[in-house]
């Protein structure tokens, strides 16, 4: 049996040994008390949590295959939600969010096996789903990203994700230094920080592979206000007005091709432009992952059963237990609960 948790090692044994602690202290406490109920209480929600932990540890054995273009890797995406990214100019004037999401969902088509994480910036750069190999996890994160609020925008920087970027590789070449990293950063490459953006520096054999993917024309697009009153680009709402000019027009937004081959130099990975309609075989083509070995595309790779979802079965069926006692509490505790007119 091998283990794949879901958090570094470092983390997850404190973790867990805290929570043991808590719940030993609990479990005494309880037995002091003369009520059976009590404790049988407890020893149900111990055994609730510690599955829960077990179910974290993703306990699994070896067998089967799987019929990967790659397997034990890790896939950074890191895309920029700062308004230019609701820039119309991708395609038949779309915003260029939608060719992010069609390419992020397209190379996770090309490989199988690996753990994928999500990571965004605009203003902020945060963890939007840690690696995983749940690629329908992937899917519903990228459905759901959209622009910055508009109201909230105060300028971002081409490399706000770096430091982040840095840290996430770094934790995860240590949890598992037998893994490839490939890094995708999807952009347009617009600075809107008055200040220069910061080099973005790793210590080198962080990145296996990858690729910067560039969005957007020459001649730039308009892009739509977001209120945050709706997901992402509000039918209703206008376009965000260039008040620099003092004009009154509409802000166009125009792709720095400069700024993205930059960022691919500091990642040591290509840069790659992406408009609509394009394949998708260039593009993981020039995403080379140097001494990373692919698995032969006509056979499998060594597979491995997951067995975490017998424990999360457990979790579920306890948990169930865990809402019928506080729904009958909760009852109990209504105003008038017991009392006949």
């Amino acid at each position: 049996m091998t283990l794949q948790p879901i958090l570094p090692w470092w983390v997850m044994v404190p973790l867990i040994a805290a929570t043991v602690l808590f719940l030993v202290w609990r479990l005494v406490q309880a037995s002091r008390v003369q009520s059976a109920g009590t404790r049988r209480d407890w020893l149900f929600r111990s055994a609730l949590v510690l599955l829960l932990l077990a179910a974290a540890l993703r306990p699994g054995v070896p067998g089967g295959s799987s019929q990967a273009a790659a397997a034990d890797v890790n896939v950074f995406f890191v895309v920029d939600t700062s308004s230019s990214i609701a820039a119309e100019d991708y395609g038949d004037g779309s915003p260029r969010l939608d060719g992010v999401r069609q390419d992020i969902m397209a190379i996770a088509g090309e490989l199988a096996g690996p753990r994928f994480s999500l990571l965004t910036f605009d203003s902020n750069a945060i963890v939007r789903m840690p690696l995983t190999t749940d690629a329908t996890a992937l899917d519903a994160s990228v459905s759901v990203l959209h622009p910055q609020v508009t109201a909230f925008s105060k300028g971002s920087s081409v490399t706000a994700a770096g430091t982040l970027l840095a840290e996430r590789l770094r934790a995860a070449r240590d949890s598992h230094p037998e893994r490839a990293c490939l890094v995708y950063y999807l952009g347009d490459g617009e600075q809107t920080s008055a200040k220069a953006p910061a080099a973005i520096r790793l210590a080198g054999g962080l990145v296996d592979g990858g690729a910067v993917l560039g969005y957007g024309t020459a001649d730039g697009g308009r892009m739509k206000e977001n209120t945050g009153q709706g997901s992402g680009q509000d039918a209703g709402a206008g376009y965000i007005q260039d008040r620099s000019s003092g004009t009154g027009k509409d802000a166009l937004s125009v792709i720095d091709e400069g700024r993205l081959q930059g960022i691919a130099g500091q990642l040591g990975v290509p840069y790659v432009h992406r408009s609509a309609g394009d394949p998708v075989a260039p593009m993981m083509q020039a995403a080379d992952p140097g001494d990373f070995q692919w698995a032969p595309a006509d056979g499998g790779v060594a597979g491995r059963t997951e067995l975490y979802w017998l424990l999360a079965a457990g979790v579920f069926l306890l948990a169930l237990r865990e809402t019928f006692l506080v729904l009958r509490q909760w009852r109990q505790l209504r105003p008038g609960a017991g009392v006949r007119t």
